[in-house]
């Protein structure tokens, strides 16, 4: 089987070249999965300005958060796991709070029902289980709230699967075992 190995900046095209250096400018480094994705500018670009897009979306950044960290659990993701317990803890949620986000829950009665509805949407490819549909809405949230959700899930589910499909080294500290 064919290695993917991260590549040096030299390695990318111009375009991914000046991706690299705003993500650097932004956070430091370029994280392995970003960089591997810069094998495609088009991927890269796209994947960064639709993420960004739901920065001002109907969900807070904790609780964005709390969506990539179940959509990556259920993905079984060890380099978003670990990317993504990283800035929850940066956002402020305790270790016990990361690990009961992953599997769903939160004592945030709201945030759980995103949680358990954004689980069944990938569990099931789609098709989530109506009731927590319905949940959903009656807590509060609307269509554009649903769209948004879909569309945070199909971010963290395109990293997780370039990370399955990869398996690049993970640079940032693993996550516990759920």
């Amino acid at each position: 089987m064919k290695t993917i190995n991260v590549p040096a900046k030299e390695q990318v095209s111009e375009q991914s070249q000046m991706i690299f250096d705003a993500i650097t400018k932004k956070i430091g480094k370029v994280p392995n999965l970003f960089a591997t994705i810069g094998y495609s500018a088009n991927a890269l670009k796209g994947i960064l300005e639709f993420e960004e897009a739901f920065a001002k979306g109907a969900f807070s950044a904790k609780e964005r958060e709390g969506i990539n960290l179940v959509v990556s659990q259920t993905n079984n993701c060890t380099y978003c796991l670990a990317a993504h317990t990283m800035l929850a803890g940066m956002k402020g949620f305790s270790s016990d709070e990361i690990i009961e986000m992953r599997k769903g829950h939160s004592s945030d009665a709201k945030l759980e029902i995103v949680l358990q509805l954004a689980k069944s949407i990938v569990e099931n490819k789609g098709n989530a289980d109506a009731s927590l549909k319905n949940t959903f809405f009656e807590v509060g949230y609307n269509e554009a709230a649903l769209i948004d959700l879909i569309g945070i899930i199909t971010v963290r589910t395109f990293t997780n699967y370039v990370y399955a499909a990869t398996e690049i080294p993970v640079d940032f500290p693993l996550a516990p075992q759920v």
